[in-house]
């Protein structure tokens, strides 16, 4: 990564994260940037994976929650 690709930003980590992304820094001799930018690029391709699975079941039916419940109810699964 260099400058003229990369960005700073200022992000707030609770104490304990801070610490666990240090440590795991310095055991992987990665930097914590590293790190921020893997963990986000991962949440990121999860999100895509979602929306993706999103549109391959648009066309199923759709079921509420309380029908749900009662279809499960009365074959015995609840």
């Amino acid at each position: 990564m260099t400058d003229e690709t990369s960005k700073r930003a200022t992000i707030y980590f609770e104490p304990a994260l801070h610490q666990a992304i240090r440590l795991k820094a310095a055991h992987s001799h990665r930097s914590v940037s590293d790190i921020v930018n893997d963990a986000v690029r991962s949440a990121l391709r999860e999100d895509e994976e979602d929306l993706s699975a999103f549109e391959d079941r648009v066309a199923e039916p759709v079921i509420s929650y309380e029908a749900l419940l009662k279809d499960l109810k009365a074959h015995g699964k609840l």
